[in-house]
């Protein structure tokens, strides 16, 4: 009797929409911001960037979607350099909400969401059906489309927060980037914001990379941290093996304990009480 010997399986393709660096250097003048960093982000995933106020994170955002060249090293986006890639095809792959973004003056959302679909234009070619879907797509999304034809300046921080994200949902990527989108918002729309950008992962398969300042929301929202200090990778990998009391104190210089989120089960940094 003959046996056949099992024929393996192939390996699993890597998931798309992974960025890395290289030996990344990011500097302003003479100053290095980011110093010599190797970093992968896993595709399909919500990864959050964390670390001490000035140690370089919204500039590491800024070096991986191309608004700063590296002064050393490389940034790939599945394998390739992304500054061999042509500025539009970047944009269809990757939309980014900068930090504190400038409204124009009295744009309406539906007229913000629609700036949106620029990468998909082409020169005498008129607005298309499936441009103004992806735009109600956006506004529905966000819970923005009983807001289409309010003033953007008009509206109230956490609204014009959603209002932006549609707008970078309206280009239409699979690659989300955002620069600290709870910024000056109060608990309730940090809340929503992030609530959202866990909706757009689980349902509609979106790649996100933020910058956070609070260490249990990004605990409790993320999949993958990468910790900074100093422009240097100080760690990096699921929040329940990287955020340490060592760490914390390492980098933060907070004495501290780590507790399960009563809600979550996701690490909770508990300051420790000065004596």
């Amino acid at each position: 009797m003959t046996t056949t010997a099992p024929v393996p399986s192939p390996a699993p393709s890597p998931s798309p929409d992974r960025l890395a660096a290289r030996d990344l250097h990011l500097r302003y003048g003479d100053r290095t911001v980011v110093r010599g960093l190797d970093l992968e982000l896993p595709g399909g995933a919500v990864t959050a960037i964390v670390g001490p106020n000035a140690c370089g994170k919204s500039t590491l955002l800024r070096g991986l979607v191309r608004l700063l060249a590296p002064a050393a090293g490389t940034v790939t986006l599945d394998g390739a350099d992304i500054h061999r890639m042509p500025a539009r095809a970047l944009a269809r792959r990757m939309g980014l909400l900068p930090q504190q973004p400038v409204t124009p003056e009295a744009v309406t959302v539906e007229a913000l969401v629609r700036l949106g679909r620029y990468p998909h234009q082409r020169m005498l070619t008129p607005w298309s059906a499936a441009d103004q879907a992806a735009v109600e797509e956006a506004l529905r999304r966000t819970g923005t489309d009983a807001l289409r034809d309010r003033p953007v300046d008009q509206l109230s921080g956490g609204q014009r927060q959603r209002a932006w994200i549609a707008l970078a949902l309206a280009q239409d990527t699979d690659l989300l980037l955002l620069d600290e989108p709870t910024t000056f918002l109060d608990l309730r729309h940090q809340l929503d914001v992030l609530d959202l950008v866990t909706d757009l992962h689980r349902d509609a398969g979106r790649t996100v990379v933020m910058v956070l300042h609070d260490l249990g929301q990004a605990a409790r929202y993320a999949d993958h941290l990468v910790v900074l200090r100093d422009g240097e990778l100080a760690a990096a990998g699921p929040p329940g093996e990287v955020l340490t009391a060592e760490l914390v104190e390492r980098v933060f210089e907070v004495p501290c304990r780590i507790v399960p989120d009563p809600e979550t089960g996701t690490p909770l940094v508990v300051p420790l009480a000065r004596r």
